[in-house]
């Protein structure tokens, strides 16, 4: 079993690795705080994460430049105010932002808003004092909620996109999952991959290393790198994930 060091981060095979948010270094600007989770110096070639947290009024305005973002709502309930427009969100929303564009948190009274927001490529936050007033009209929707009714089904597994191309995200997509209690087999993926665990326990395993994952931690897959995710819960994981470059899950190669 491999160890987990100071950061919070489980190092195992490759650029693979776990991490676990609540053991993070938390910085405060405002009312947000926010931990990193993936970016290049941990060895990432496209994606850059943090988790966001924020309580009542709205957060200074966070921006990427150039950079696609996506945002999963991890707990709570609020809204996301992107570029001078506003959208009401809940815990499980997956939310896009436009290159260029701005975007703001603010949670409902007496709660948290927790968000996991993540950039590609390989992106820094820029601070704006004054939200920018460019929202990119011909791709209005933003914000998708979970539907049963739209999963994809693969035995008792199964999935469901949230962001992708629909909506105007051509360079990464965002989808929910579950995983039954099992273990799949080796396998690998030609896309970089970061899943956030949403619920339940299990394991991580890369060629000869494993580490315990459990609801709230980060996983990162770099391209290539063979592993499998172990449920070993009777109610299983659910999880999201955020691919790029690609926009179908569902493919692995062994």
């Amino acid at each position: 079993m491999a160890e987990t060091d100071a950061s919070g981060r489980t190092q195992l095979n490759g650029n693979c690795y776990v991490m676990s948010p609540h053991l993070a270094s938390w910085n405060q600007r405002g009312t947000l705080r926010w931990c990193r989770l993936v970016d290049g110096e941990l060895g990432a070639l496209y994606q850059t994460q943090w988790l966001f947290e924020t309580q009542g009024s709205m957060s200074e305005a966070t921006a990427f430049g150039d950079r696609h973002a996506i945002l999963f709502i991890g707990a709570g309930a609020g809204s996301v105010t992107i570029s001078g427009r506003r959208f009401d969100v809940r815990a499980t929303d997956g939310v896009y932002i436009r290159p260029f564009e701005a975007f703001a948190l603010s949670a409902q009274p007496g709660s948290t808003l927790r968000a996991y927001v993540l950039a590609c490529p390989l992106a820094q936050i820029q601070w704006h004092e004054k939200m920018p007033d460019n929202f990119d009209t011909a791709h209005p929707q933003r914000v998708v909620s979970v539907d049963a009714a739209q999963r994809t089904a693969m035995g008792p597994r199964y999935f469901q996109i949230l962001v992708d191309k629909n909506i105007g995200s051509t360079v990464i997509t965002q989808f929910i999952g579950h995983i039954p209690q099992s273990k799949a087999a080796p396998h690998r993926h030609l896309y970089e991959e970061a899943i956030i665990v949403l619920q339940g326990e299990g394991c991580m395993w890369t060629e000869d290393r494993k580490a315990n994952v459990r609801a709230g931690d980060v996983i990162f897959l770099p391209r290539k790198q063979i592993h499998s995710l172990q449920s070993t819960n009777e109610a299983g994981l659910d999880v999201v994930g955020v691919i790029y470059p690609g926009d179908n899950p569902s493919i692995n190669y062994y």
